[in-house]
Order: C-alpha cells, then structure tokens, then sequence
C-alpha cells in the first residue's frame, strides 16, 4: 500500500493534476540515468530527469501473492539517453529501474510506484521498448543445488576456485565480417579453448561489453578466428585489443584435463540416467543388473 502525504492525496483527488512519471535507471556499473515524460527536466534525489527522451509508460496492474508482474516503458533512441549499441551490448541487461510519480510544479510531492529490473528489450530502427519486471520476478530463479552430470558451478566462482585470469589471453583485431572476429593471440592455443568462453572489449565502441564465443578456430600461429553468438553493435577497428578467457563445457574430463581442477567438480557423472532407470534384466545384457556398483 502506497504511503501517501496529505498533499499528494489532494492532488489525486483533483480532477486535473500536474503529475508526470519519471524513471530512475541504476545500471550494473554504478551508472544512473533520468528519464521522464514531462516536457522539461526534472531534478530531485540528487538525479537530474531528462525530458524530450520521448519516453512513456504502459498500463500497469497489481495484483496480491507473489506471482511477478511487468509493465512496459518505451521510447526514442539518442545518444544522449539509451542508445542502440548499449541496448545491444548488454550495458542496461538486468538494471534497476525505480517509477516514480510526481508533481511537476512541486517535485518534493512524488511517489514511488515501484522498483523494477529491466528485462527483455525490443528495438526498432529509431524507438525501443522494454520490459519492466517487478522484485517478484526473482523467485522464479532457480535455487540450491542441482543434481546432474554436469558441473552446476559457473567458472572462476567460489564454489568452481579457478583462477580465470590464468586461462585468459589477449588479441589484437585483423578483421571482422560475418559475425567472425580474426585476431591475433598473445599466445597460440588450441581449437576450441575459447568456445564457450568470453570476449571482453578494451577499447573502441564497445569498450566494457562482453561476448560469449559461439566457436573458436585456431589458424597458423597465433592467427585465430572468433565467432559470436551475439555479434557487437559498434565497429571493430583493427588493432582493438580484446581479453579472452576459456570456456567451460562443464564435463568431468574438461575440468581434469583442461583446468586440472576435478578435485572441485560440482556435478554426478556417474549418476544413472534415464536409460539406466527404465531398463530390465535380460540374457543378452553385457552388463549385468544385480544391484552393484555400475562402475566396478
């Protein structure tokens, strides 16, 4: 329930308001931005409001118990506000939006309607609009362990305990077409290391973002060919250097032969599977069903 002064709930009450929305955009790297859909700049909680950003909102509905509700905010691409590159790079993936109400011939009178996370953004050749998921979202994510084959753990977390600076390297650009990046390497590797892994851009357009490779091709020498799953929005100059790190498949013999860390591996790999389950006793059985170790 909304906490309201007696001053804003005058204001409601009115049948003509001078009450806009604006929004408060957090992103993942400390960054904050102000939008709102009133025709001129707005400032308070130390956050100036930008208009003219052609930014608007949709109907929203609530609705009691936990289920995760989203709204939807759009508007104009610029490169004063959202552009298209850092849309497409990921820079605003899973920000922290803050709706607020507010009146604009007295911004001290204002409430906070809700706290969102921006989620799946859609774009178009000059507007987008994005997804605003509310908290509730959150517990729809898986928790705890999962049992599988596989490892559970990510790469470099705690539970993994590999260093990824010691299976990273660096590269130069030569060329880039057809979603594919050319590039030297520090040092050769072999094909495949990368795939899975991640590109992290250091400088250029797309200085900051990061890519996962979709495949990784080892050519003469330190000559290697990089292929996206997502290409980047800004162009690649040749020399822009880059920082990869190796890519984990999350099977056993991956991690023992590859990082030298099965000692840590998170996953069942000899855990039995559906084929195993739903089979019986037979004759012509090269392994038999008594109940023993699958592994002897």
């Amino acid at each position: 329930m909304l906490d309201l002064t007696a001053s804003m709930q005058a204001k409601l009450d009115q049948r003509a308001t001078l009450l806009c929305h604006c929004w408060r955009l957090a992103r993942r790297d400390g960054s904050i931005l102000g939008f709102t859909d009133h025709d001129r700049d707005l400032v308070f909680n130390g956050v100036t409001f930008r208009a003219n950003t052609g930014l608007s909102a949709s109907e929203a509905e609530a609705s009691l118990g936990l289920a995760a509700t989203t709204t939807e905010a759009a508007g104009a691409l610029s490169a004063e506000s959202l552009s298209e590159g850092d849309l497409l790079n990921g820079v605003y993936d899973s920000a922290c939006v803050e709706i607020w109400l507010v009146d604009w011939a007295n911004v001290a009178d204002r409430i906070l309607l809700d706290v969102a996370s921006l989620g799946e953004v859609r774009r178009g050749e000059k507007a987008f609009s994005a997804e605003l998921r509310s908290s509730a979202h959150f517990f729809d994510q898986p928790r705890g362990r999962t049992f599988q084959r596989g490892c559970d753990a990510d790469l470099g977390d705690a539970r993994c305990k590999i260093d990824p600076a010691a299976f990273s390297t660096s590269g130069a650009a030569v060329a880039f077409g057809g979603g594919v990046l050319t590039l030297d390497l520090a040092s050769a590797l072999p094909t495949h290391f990368l795939t899975g892994g991640t590109v992290r851009f250091q400088q250029g357009p797309n200085a900051g973002a990061t890519f996962v490779v979709k495949s990784h091709r080892q050519d003469v020498g330190v000559r290697a060919a990089i292929e996206f799953w997502t290409s980047p929005s800004g162009a690649i100059a040749l020399g822009d250097v880059v920082i990869l790190t190796a890519g984990c498949d999350k099977s056993p013999s991956t991690c023992r032969d590859k990082f030298g860390n099965i000692v840590n591996f998170r996953g069942f790999p000899h855990m039995p599977g559906n084929d195993r389950v739903i089979a019986y006793p037979g004759a012509q059985q090269q392994q038999a069903m008594d109940g023993g170790s699958l592994f002897r």
